[in-house]
């Protein structure tokens, strides 16, 4: 959900397509993109903000 209405997720999704991925790895990769980001909100106690993704 968050490739389609993220926009820098979907970017990063859709370059991942474009250079031959399957879309199940491309899925994963900006799932991972996800957590790491969140992970890092959760360490500096920082709130969500669309922008950082």
């Amino acid at each position: 959900v968050a490739s389609r209405f993220n926009p820098r997720l979907k970017r990063f999704y859709d370059s991942l397509r474009a250079s031959g991925k399957t879309g199940k790895v491309a899925l994963v990769a900006c799932m991972r993109k996800l957590l790491i980001i969140l992970n890092a909100l959760v360490r500096s106690g920082q709130r969500w903000n669309a922008e950082v993704a």
